[in-house]
């Protein structure tokens, strides 16, 4: 990969860490409202695996502006291309590279979420909503479908009925509606800023957890879409018989010997 790019060498997003042990990814294209570029997820793809890397690091928020989370992926890149070229190419396959990550992504979203931008929140692994918040998939009112998950993530969130009104009528649904239906975690209060500092907070919270646990927590959860229950709790049940050989697990400052001595654990994340 070379050397790592700063945040003056990132045209598309920026990076920082407001806290030692969280990574603040914000997308910043705010002339095209966070448009999503191959340009953009190429930086996005180098930040997330500098964040994997980075041993202080126990979670990833990503945000937008309060205008927009993402309103969409670039059409000025996509009118003119041909099936040769996205078949061949296979475009948009690099757009998930997120769910590749082992540590948590909490999404904070403000504004628009459609299209493009609404399968990335989907990709990440909890999505806090502002209650201005607006998420769609609006393809169909320009003579595709969504291409990076939005038939599947959403179908698997809200269930067929609601996928299929989404995706076919094109409409937007409110932060409101994207809660009852199960889409998001939560609505936060109002306030500019409110959702991202609530999205830090949550990290923070994550991060403070031994890292070994959080991610086989989450590789768990995600298994739970892919195999049958029989299947999903033997799985679990190896996960969880595995941490057992970890340091956190066991006596001294840790786990559960902290637990039955009733002293707060200090993970060490071996």
């Amino acid at each position: 990969m070379g050397d790592a790019p700063t945040d003056k060498e990132y045209e598309y997003i920026l990076t920082s860490k407001p806290d030692p042990n969280v990574t603040l990814i914000t997308l910043n294209r705010p002339k095209a409202l966070n448009a999503l570029s191959n340009g953009l997820f190429h930086e996005l793809n180098h930040a997330l695996a500098r964040a994997e890397l980075d041993n202080d690091v126990g979670a990833v928020v990503l945000t937008g502006s309060e205008k927009a989370f993402a309103a969409g992926a670039d059409i000025k890149e996509m009118k003119d291309k041909e099936f040769a070229d996205v078949y061949g190419q296979n475009f948009l396959s690099h757009w998930t590279q997120i769910t590749e990550m082992k540590k948590p992504v909490i999404a904070a979203v403000s504004g628009y979420a459609l299209g493009g931008g609404c399968e990335l929140a989907m990709m990440c692994d909890i999505i806090l909503a502002s209650p201005t918040a607006k998420f769609g998939q609006p393809e169909i009112n320009l003579g595709i479908i969504p291409g990076a998950g939005g038939t599947q993530r959403l179908t698997r969130a809200v269930g067929k009925s609601k996928a299929m009104e989404i995706v076919l009528t094109g409409r937007n649904i409110t932060a409101q509606e994207a809660e009852a239906w199960g889409l998001v975690s939560k609505v936060v209060g109002e306030g500019e800023g409110q959702v991202v500092k609530e999205a830090l907070e949550m990290a923070k919270t994550i991060a403070s957890k031994g890292r070994l646990s959080v991610m086989a927590a989450k590789e768990g959860v995600n298994a739970a879409y892919e195999l049958s229950l029989h299947e999903g709790l033997h799985f679990e049940r190896r996960l969880f018989q595995s941490l057992f050989a970890t340091k956190d697990q066991k006596e001294g400052t840790t786990g559960m010997g902290a637990f039955a001595e009733k002293r707060k654990a200090q993970f060490t994340n071996q």
